[in-house]
């Protein structure tokens, strides 16, 4: 298996010489000698980045659940984020692969040390989202199209920050499970989009990207939003529990929204999208919040 991946890889000093080089989320130099031709992305949103910078041509093999845009779903699939098809990886002979830092590190490891160039998308702002975009345009030779969707996405960011709301931050518990229930904490981009809307994560202080609370925390941040983050925005039986303690700000102002979690999960290009979904439920909430009027939202919250 190692020759045909050394092959397909390229000698690494022959990388470490080339111009056509960036530094990843991770901190890491990654270098080709030419531009990316065949590329294997190991998380939705690597492949939704990978696209949107114009290289979708060249991607032959995804990860599960890459979904989006709809050309991903016809192109063969080398595992998920608890696997990797290795073998059939090596048969593919990527000379680029893009993942994030919760796919099978050890295997995507394995890939790094045997010769294949590896960036990892993981941005720290919602920011770095674009700069993501215009770096795998820089290693697939598109930058002139990765350039220009970098650039709307940010005219897109900053175009939500100058319609949010004056005022006094809103306190909202973001939710993606129940049973147990889980909430994002403060290093997820999610937070930073609940900012900018005009909101403030009640647990933002979590140490974890994840965590797991209790229906006793929840009560005590006394949130006057929650908000669910669901596949396509289905409204979840477990959003309206909640109604079982209307003493609860959020409950008593019926400010219970859903988001879609597809755009909101994954740092790629439609994120501000999911943002725009985010802020439209928190503008509405403040137009509720302390009137106990149970207002109800637009069909798509």
């Amino acid at each position: 298996m190692w020759p045909a991946l050394a092959q397909a890889a390229g000698g690494a000093a022959v990388a470490a010489q080339s111009a056509r080089a960036v530094v990843d989320d991770s901190g890491r130099r990654v270098a080709l000698a030419h531009r990316a031709t065949r590329i294997i992305t190991l998380a939705p949103s690597a492949t939704e980045l990978v696209f949107a910078a114009g290289a979708g041509g060249a991607v032959v093999g995804v990860i599960k659940g890459s979904d989006y845009p709809p050309a991903a779903t016809r192109l063969p699939v080398i595992g998920d984020v608890t696997a990797l098809n290795l073998e059939r990886i090596v048969a593919l002979a990527p000379d680029l692969v893009v993942t994030w830092p919760w796919t099978t590190p050890g295997e995507v490891a394995w890939l790094r040390g045997h010769g294949v160039a590896v960036f990892e998308a993981n941005p720290s702002r919602i920011s770095g989202i674009a700069d993501d975009i215009e770096r795998i345009g820089v290693l697939a030779g598109t930058l002139t199209t990765a350039a220009h969707a970098a650039n709307r996405f940010r005219d897109e960011l900053t175009a939500l920050g100058r319609a949010a709301p004056a005022g006094p931050p809103l306190a909202v518990f973001y939710q993606v499970s129940s049973s147990p229930i889980f909430t994002l904490g403060g290093s997820q981009l999610v937070s930073e989009a609940i900012a900018r809307c005009g909101g403030r994560n009640v647990f933002a202080s979590l140490p974890f990207a994840a965590a797991q609370v209790g229906v006793e925390a929840v009560l005590a941040a006394k949130p006057q939003v929650i908000i669910a983050g669901t596949d396509d925005a289905v409204r979840p039986p477990w959003l309206d529990d909640w109604r079982r303690w209307p003493e609860l700000p959020a409950v008593r102002d019926g400010n219970l929204f859903v988001v879609d979690a597809n755009l909101l999960h994954r740092p790629g290009p439609r994120f501000v999208d999911g943002m725009a979904s985010l802020c439209r439920a928190l503008a509405v909430a403040r137009s509720a919040t302390g009137r106990g009027t149970h207002a109800a939202a637009p069909p798509n919250l």
